[in-house]
């Protein structure tokens, strides 16, 4: 009952905060025409209801009226710069893939989830090749607009986490800022994530790790693609 009553005072204030731009306003709202015929002054109605002589109901301080102003306009500015920085914002997005993306992509920005995404394609050659791909640290060095615009295709870098040219035989291994490569292990490949120190196994057949999840995704864009979302739990 208590939490009731304070979410409903919660969502009183947050209105009175979203109805006037100016705390003068505000104790304007409060002021009666009778208010103004007897004191004639319009500063020291204001005043009366500030100070709680008039007015219905408990009146709004200043200072909690200024604080909670300012908290507002800071949440939206934040709900602003964070839509700008994420590059689907907007995007009409058909592919499963980079609708997979999209989904991911904040939380890859602000460090809760580090996925790892493996893509198996052609190159230009006609050469089948695949990586396993940090989507966070991509992200930080690549412009991913060009991606979700479908001018450009997210596509396997020799210095990607692992690339394998399966025509050449050739393969590579890289640590990146958010995963070491352990490549010589009789379970096959794995990730080491580098915050909560815990393995990303991306055998298809194993057990993909703790706060791990596999999930292959039907795409026209590649021939084969699987993404491995890892949670980070980060302490408080």
């Amino acid at each position: 009952m208590a939490a009731l009553e304070a979410d409903e005072a919660g969502a009183a204030l947050d209105h009175i905060i979203t109805q006037f731009n100016a705390y003068d306003d505000y104790l304007d709202s409060q002021i009666t025409t009778q208010d103004l015929f007897y004191l004639e002054n319009e500063e020291m109605a204001r005043q009366l209801v500030e100070l709680g002589f008039r007015g219905s109901g408990e009146v709004l301080k200043r200072e909690e009226f200024e604080a909670r102003k300012a908290a507002a306009e800071a949440s939206r500015l934040s709900e602003r710069t964070q839509q700008k920085t994420l590059s689907s914002a907007g995007k009409e997005l058909k592919d499963n893939f980079l609708k997979a993306l999209a989904e991911r992509e904040e939380a890859n920005r602000n460090g809760k989830m580090a996925s790892i995404i493996f893509i198996r394609d052609r190159n230009s050659r006609g050469q089948e090749v695949s990586a396993y791909i940090d989507y966070a640290h991509r992200l930080k060095v690549d412009e991913f607009e060009i991606y979700f615009n479908g001018k450009k295709k997210l596509f396997p870098r020799r210095t990607d986490l692992s690339f394998y040219n399966w025509d050449r035989n050739v393969s590579t291994s890289n640590a990146s800022p958010n995963y070491q490569v352990i490549a010589e292990n009789a379970c096959g490949l794995l990730f080491k994530n580098k915050c909560d120190r815990k393995i990303v196994n991306v055998d298809p057949k194993a057990y993909p790790g703790d706060s791990t999840t596999r999930t292959p995704i039907a795409t026209d864009l590649y021939l084969q693609v699987v993404i491995y979302d890892h949670i980070l739990r980060r302490k408080t």
